[in-house]
């Protein structure tokens, strides 16, 4: 086994037993990125090869010098008998929506192609000052607007190590591909929607959306900042709370990061389930989805091998002293994904407002002698499809003539999906839930190109992920095994605010409980070609 594909914490273990170095770990990390990752995306991509039709195109920019630095600098540290840090010598990617000093720092959009972040964001430098070694910044969708990372100025956009003709999901798709493909053992990514979990979910990996307030935004570009959460992508349960440990806290730079104290996630994972009660939802084994033909709202149920997964994770959690309570209401789930095109677009159009040519970023090469028509010119250049599209929605609901119609009652919902969660973990409640297990997604992982372009059916598959990010409360998504074509299936854990270390006791309980079974070794098409 290369070491590129040891977990996080097994890495720090061997690095502070002197049994392997930085440098070996990071050298491990960039053969595998020569091997399985291909030409990074760039502006005017070009056509796709063959070759990269072969390849997983995680990363915008690969940062092997500053990585190698800084892998230098850990084995000086293990060398001279200091303490280098929780995360010592472990490889990390960042979705290039965080800025980090010195680097292009692009959204994946053509708007900031040229723009070098002056400052890290916190979760980037707290991970350095643990010790991570930053490889690189890798793909997204344009400024996190999308579900399946195709929507990207920089092309090739990332695909599913799984399946190389699937979508890893989005936003945080080159995040995900880059932990299941081997190329790092973590990742920051962040969640809007489930930017984190979907994308998770269909990559086979762990994901999770801390409570909002967490983890600091400071130095993440905004798409909907009341809704926007960084957060890890690991390969299991304990790297997600090894890397959660030193992310999560108050930071003076941002005043939506709660000053609340932040447990020892790992000192949890082994306490074990029983007693712990765990919901299950009927509202979370069905889609509800607009009918665009008559205006009427539509339900179908889940795919039945999606649902399975759930139920078959609830047996098994049962099994090691869970108490699995059935028939748990949700009514306002169907409501998530209408509430966010609004609320989301508002936010999307106001921050998108900065990008004007003038401070930075890009500005349309002409001699102008408008200020408005330089406005107009570069952001018509910079922009791609969807922040054209959001800009244009967003300043349409929020018009005073419609805002009552759409964007305040769309804040109204919001409060009626925080309620229903706020019913169900209520410990004087009826239910008294510590968690809530659902599945991540409708679906397992499409193929490219197949709903890139359909804005609503795209947004839909997030309609299990985005009530969360509504209330504001953490969600883990997990490998719950795989469907009849071998793709990942993603299983959920939702709880009460500042709950995720219960969500990893029971994240892990359910590794434990699975560790032995058959799809446990099953690996992605891009690892068995390796030679």
């Amino acid at each position: 086994m290369e070491l590129s594909d040891l977990s996080a914490h097994e890495l720090a273990l061997y690095l502070r037993q002197r049994r392997i170095s930085a440098v070996e770990i990071l050298e491990s990390c960039l053969k595998r990125i020569e091997a399985v990752d291909g030409r990074p995306g760039r502006l005017d991509g070009g056509p796709l090869t063959v070759e990269d039709e072969q390849k997983v195109h995680s990363f915008i920019t690969l940062t092997p010098e500053r990585a190698r630095a800084q892998a230098e600098a850990v084995d000086r540290k293990i060398a001279a008998g200091e303490d280098p840090g929780p995360l010592a010598g472990v490889p990390f990617t960042v979705k290039d929506i965080f800025c980090v000093e010195g680097t292009p720092s692009t959204a994946a959009s053509r708007i900031l192609a040229n723009f070098t972040a002056p400052y890290t964001a916190t979760p980037v430098a707290r991970m350095e000052a643990a010790g991570a070694v930053m490889l690189g910044k890798v793909n997204l969708d344009e400024f996190t607007y999308g579900s399946s990372n195709e929507s990207s100025a920089f092309q090739p956009s990332p695909r599913n190590p799984w399946k190389l003709d699937r979508v890893p999901g989005g936003s945080s798709g080159g995040s995900t591909a880059s932990v299941a493909a081997g190329e790092a053992p973590l990742s920051i990514g962040t969640d809007t929607a489930g930017s984190i979990r979907q994308p998770a979910a269909f990559c086979g990996v762990v994901g999770m959306k801390p409570t909002y307030g967490r983890v600091s935004r400071y130095g993440l570009i905004a798409f909907a900042s009341s809704l926007d959460c960084p957060g890890p992508v690991a390969r299991n349960v304990t790297d997600a709370a090894l890397m959660m440990n030193t992310i999560a806290g108050a930071d003076p730079h941002d005043s939506t990061a709660a000053n609340v104290p932040v447990p020892d996630y790992l000192a949890a994972l082994e306490q074990g389930i029983k007693g712990l009660r765990i919901g299950l939802s009927p509202d979370y084994f069905r889609i509800t989805y607009p009918n665009l033909q008559n205006g009427t709202f539509e339900t179908q149920p889940l795919p039945a091998e999606i649902e399975a997964s759930v139920r078959r994770a609830a047996d098994l959690l049962a099994a090691m002293g869970a108490e699995i309570v059935e028939g748990v209401p949700m009514p306002n789930t169907r409501f998530g994904i209408p509430a966010y095109f609004v609320i989301s677009r508002v936010e999307a159009a106001s921050n998108l407002h900065r990008y004007d040519g003038v401070k930075y970023g890009l500005r349309a090469h002409q001699d102008f002698n408008d200020l408005k028509k330089m406005y107009r010119v570069s952001r018509n250049e910079g922009f791609g499809l969807q922040p054209k599209l959001r800009i244009l929605m967003g300043m349409y609901v929020s018009a005073a003539q419609y805002s009552e119609q759409y964007y305040k009652r769309a804040l109204r919902v919001r409060t009626l999906i925080r309620r229903d969660f706020e019913s169900v973990f209520d410990p004087a409640g009826k239910f008294r839930l510590d968690a809530l297990l659902t599945p991540t997604t409708p679906t397992t992982a499409f193929e490219m190109a197949k709903v890139y372009g359909d804005s609503v059916l795209m947004q839909y598959a997030d309609q299990l992920t985005v009530p969360a990010n509504h209330a504001g409360v953490p969600g883990l998504s997990l490998p719950g095994g795989l469907d009849k074509d071998g793709l990942p299936i993603g299983i959920q854990l939702l709880g009460a605010d500042w709950t995720e270390d219960k969500l990893f006791r029971v994240g892990r309980a359910y590794e434990i409980a699975t560790e032995y079974e058959p799809w446990r070794k099953s690996k992605p098409e891009v690892l068995e070609k390796l030679p």
